[in-house]
């Protein structure tokens, strides 16, 4: 493989960097035969277009670039759309010119990346777009592919939907397992309110207002709704801004039923779905000359 030097935007993270040379030894790690029993060493110089087979909103395309450069820095790359660009079916997303051998060595792992990232992306915006003229923010978990992380929760953001916790060090949030070890919503908070570092907030998950009460009683500062319905969200909605708490909601809510939580009053609606159930999008390389 080339130097890493070639690598840029969020192929330039080591995590990523990581990633995608993880991703080039699991596929190209003893070669190319196919190419190397049909082409040679290198074959003809090609021209290879990477197009869209359905609309999508386009991301990681620098990493699929990362990619081309990774199996062969002599390979030219041309970009025909930015991260978080519509782009409708037949429409071109990369351009690739260089050895055939090389080119087609690196198609599929550039592919898996694009279509994966893409995939998140194109989710993300139907979500953002449902909740369009409301004031909730549609926003990601933790929910994410192993190593995928950072490049799972830039496609969200590309997409029109905004990040949670990136990870366990980022913020607070006081969950079902945390309250059972302690015993009651109060008392966990008020641990947290003792050991908490100044600029982080406390959030705590209910399941009712009876531990909504619990959290507000002992300064929570964000709520988390679990699994109620819009009608129980709009009732512990009220309840927590008339003590200036953010609410968020989460649990199995879905594009068909997102909007009626955002009108019950939600300010955050976290959707597990847009990392963990994102369907990778149909992506094609072809070789043109």
């Amino acid at each position: 493989m080339a130097d890493s030097s070639v690598l840029r935007g969020l192929a330039a993270i080591p995590a990523v960097r990581r990633l995608i040379e993880l991703a080039l030894d699991e596929d190209l790690g003893r070669g190319d035969v196919t190419s190397q029993v049909t082409l040679g060493k290198e074959g003809p110089r090609v021209t290879a277009d990477m197009n869209a087979r359905e609309p999508i909103i386009a991301f990681g395309l620098d990493v699929a670039a990362a990619v081309f450069h990774l199996v062969d820095s002599s390979i030219e790359l041309e970009a025909h759309a930015t991260d978080g660009a519509r782009v409708e079916r037949g429409g071109l997303l990369l351009t690739a010119r260089g050895p055939a051998s090389s080119v087609l060595s690196a198609e599929r792992t550039a592919l898996n990346f694009v279509q994966r990232l893409s995939g998140v992306a194109t989710l993300a915006r139907r979500y953002a777009d449902a909740v369009n003229g409301t004031k909730a923010r549609v926003v990601d978990t933790r929910k994410t592919t192993p190593g995928f992380r950072v490049l799972e929760k830039a496609a969200v953001l590309a997409g029109g939907c905004f990040n949670h916790r990136f990870d366990l060090g980022s913020g607070i949030l006081i969950k079902d397992n945390h309250i059972a070890a302690l015993g009651s919503v109060r008392a966990t908070v008020e641990a947290a309110k003792a050991r908490a570092p100044h600029p982080l907030r406390i959030e705590v998950e209910v399941t009712n207002l009876g531990e909504l009460d619990e959290a507000l009683a002992a300064g929570a500062e964000i709520v988390l709704l679990d699994n109620m319905t819009p009608s129980q969200v709009e009732v512990a909605a009220a309840r927590a801004h008339s003590r200036q708490v953010l609410v968020e909601v989460s649990g199995g809510i879905t594009l068909a039923t997102i909007v009626d939580y955002a009108r019950a009053g939600a300010d955050l609606i976290s959707v597990g779905a847009l990392t963990h159930s994102a369907p990778a999008v149909d992506i094609g390389l072809d070789v043109r000359s």
